[in-house]
């Protein structure tokens, strides 16, 4: 299963061990999950995790990246003519729908309106670990 996963979900997946969030994670780390992602993903990834509110490891914070990038899938996703509530997220669409993702996971339904989904299936961190049951 190929999947783009919001920033949110991956440091609530940090953040808390428990929930499906961390699940999520564990089925990246484990493989049973492909990240789809681009530049702009990863480099909002560790933009947030190097933040000083969360106190992260950084050596831990830049393992976990390097390994999500080596055992990910790396797309090149051109913008598409979208409208969001929250521009910054048009780049994980776009990386869903380039990278033929099956979902795009996020804890945050209302960013990714029907109408601007372009055929990408948005779920949240639950029904993605029920997908994968």
């Amino acid at each position: 299963m190929n999947i783009v996963l919001d920033t949110k979900v991956l440091v609530s997946g940090i953040l808390s061990p428990h929930g499906p969030p961390a699940a999520v994670l564990r089925a990246l780390l484990s493989e049973r999950a492909s990240l789809c992602f681009d530049e702009r993903i990863l480099s909002e990834y560790r933009d947030v995790l190097s933040r000083g509110k969360f106190a992260f490891d950084r050596q831990l914070v830049e393992e976990l990246l390097v390994f999500l990038e080596a055992a990910g899938l790396p797309i090149l996703a051109p913008p598409l003519d979208l409208t969001l509530p929250d521009p910054a997220d048009q780049m994980f669409i776009e990386v869903a729908v380039f990278g033929s993702a099956d979902f795009l996971v996020t804890g945050n339904l209302k960013h990714f309106p029907k109408t601007a989904r372009q055929g990408v299936t948005v779920v949240s961190p639950r029904e993605c670990i029920e997908a994968l049951l």
